[in-house]
């Protein structure tokens, strides 16, 4: 029996993948450079084992490990994943990831075919449950003759309704530099026939107003390409095909003014150990020495000397004047650092994952709307929501590949009964469940 995994990373949704597996008898095999993080998780298990490992530096004991186990998850972040890749072919070994397939990976479809491999991607949240959950209503509708002709999906990790209590709106569950990068990625889409492109700098100016039943009410805006997934989905006679981030009301102002100033940018380095953030702002705005630095980037951005982001740049603290304990880095490192000081969740508090598609049905004899809605909140004093919903997909996957109960090979996504039918039938089961709601139009 086949029964060793290699678990790679141990960043903050880690947990529930290696419970889940240790649980269920499987050996396992945590590689991470924070071992320490993982350590305490493990106590008392005699299937788990934790080794201490840098992908990137030290390659031949990545291979040794890869070697040694039977199947490999890569919760590393996506730009490591290829690196893992390349020794899943050597080795041949199955691959896990919830990360967007990248071009390179792409590129590894047809030797991992050949080799009679599985490179299972996108096998998380969003993505994952999002392709797995739409696949189910688009083949359901399909079946009872009609066609899908709009989709709309939102999603979002922030906090729960009673633990908001921050100017920003969010607090991390999953990496920080990750969420921040993923707000210059550009974005294009499908609506009523017409292709819509948004360029990164302009990503937080285009969001629209969302209502979730039971909640209320959220902005949501592009996510990525989402013309790729017209024919990841079969969706021939689609008019409008929308993937978006979901948060709370006010977040994309912030964030668009954030990006203007250039607290993005990932390029430049400073040594923060003789510049305030105060300072910093002064420069990026091109003053020297603000004697009113609100009022000066106020007028930067064009918005009101009393507009509350100002206030919100205040509390984070990038108008201290006092330095930072951050030696070189660029404007982005010095905004992950104060985001990670401020944008955390405290003890006995819980975090809210929120999935809602949204469909258009045509059938020979009437029309409807199909909303289908995710809600699940964290545990107080265990998992998060985004921990569960990213890892135990994956999880689930990889305990299906290894009893062969998904046979298909080369570089995927769950978009396929096979793949995602038993991973949502399990999650139900693990009271991760999907409401949907019909209306004739």
């Amino acid at each position: 029996m086949k029964n060793r995994v290699l678990i790679l990373g141990a960043g903050l949704v880690t947990k529930p993948v290696i419970i889940y597996l240790l649980d269920r008898g499987y050996q396992v095999t945590i590689a991470s450079l924070l071992v320490s993080k993982i350590d305490p998780i493990v106590a008392g298990y005699k299937n788990a084992t934790t080794k201490e490992l840098d992908v990137l530096k030290d390659t031949e004991a990545l291979s040794r490990e890869v070697e040694a186990n039977d199947i490999v998850i890569s919760l590393l972040p996506a730009v490591h994943h290829i690196v893992v890749a390349k020794q899943c072919i050597i080795h041949k070994k199955n691959l896990v990831t919830s990360s967007y397939v990248s071009p390179a990976m792409q590129e590894l479809h047809s030797k991992a075919k050949e080799l009679g491999l599985l490179f299972l991607n996108e096998c998380g949240l969003d993505p994952g449950i999002d392709h797995m959950s739409a696949m189910k209503t688009i083949h359901e509708v399909e079946k009872q003759g009609g066609k899908i002709t709009s989709f709309s999906s939102y999603c979002g990790g922030l906090p729960s309704l009673r633990y908001n209590n921050n100017p920003f709106g969010y607090k991390f569950s999953w990496s920080p530099r990750g969420a921040v990068l993923a707000g210059k990625n550009s974005a294009r889409f499908m609506k009523n026939k017409e292709i819509v492109d948004i360029p990164g700098e302009e990503l937080f100016e285009h969001y629209e107003f969302i209502d979730i039943p039971g909640l209320g009410t959220f902005e949501g805006y592009p996510n990525r390409n989402s013309l790729g997934y017209i024919e990841k989905y079969n969706l021939q006679d689609i008019q409008t095909m929308f993937r978006g981030t979901l948060r709370y009301v006010g977040h994309c102002e912030t964030w668009r003014n954030m990006v203007k100033l250039g607290l993005a940018n990932d390029e430049k380095k400073y040594d923060f150990r003789t510049i305030s953030p105060a300072n910093f702002l002064s420069l990026l705005i091109g003053q020297k020495e603000a004697s009113d630095l609100k009022k000066a980037i106020a007028e930067y951005l064009g918005i009101s000397p009393y507009s509350v982001f100002l206030n919100k740049i205040e509390w984070l603290g990038l108008l201290s004047r006092h330095t930072v304990e951050l030696k070189e880095g660029t404007a982005l490192d010095l905004l992950v650092y104060l985001l990670e000081k401020k944008l955390q969740y405290a003890e006995g508090e819980t975090d809210l994952v929120v999935l809602q598609h949204e469909f258009i049905a045509e059938y020979p004899d009437h029309k409807e709307k199909i909303i289908s809605t995710l809600i699940d909140e964290g545990i107080q004093g265990g998992d998060t929501a985004m921990a569960r919903t990213v890892s135990w997909p994956a999880a689930i996957a990889t305990k299906l590949i290894l009893n062969r109960q998904i046979n298909m090979t080369g570089v995927q996504i769950p978009v396929h009964p096979e793949i995602y039918e038993p991973i949502l039938k399990e999650l139900q089961e693990l009271k991760i469940s999907i409401q949907e709601k019909k209306i004739l139009l």
